[in-house]
């Protein structure tokens, strides 16, 4: 689940446990507001979590070698 369908969970889910007053019967909307917002902050852990890890391992690439191209139309003498 990605950084954005985590926070839009999280919104939906605010707005049916909070603003929304209305009733369906057999459907309780405050529940389902509360289960969207916990899932949606799962989803917000797990997106954080595997960006840091992600963010760890590009950062962990070192250069082994440096290799100098010669350009011989451009620098004929080197």
């Amino acid at each position: 689940m990605a950084l954005g369908t985590s926070l839009f969970l999280i919104a939906v889910g605010a707005i049916l446990r909070y603003a929304v007053s209305d009733s369906v019967p057999g459907i309780d909307l405050p529940v389902i507001g509360l289960i969207l917002m916990i899932v949606g902050i799962v989803g917000l852990l797990i997106s954080l979590f595997t960006m840091t890890l992600w963010d760890r391992d590009r950062r962990r690439g070192d250069v082994v070698e440096e290799r100098r191209v010669r350009d011989p139309y451009r620098d004929p003498y080197a």
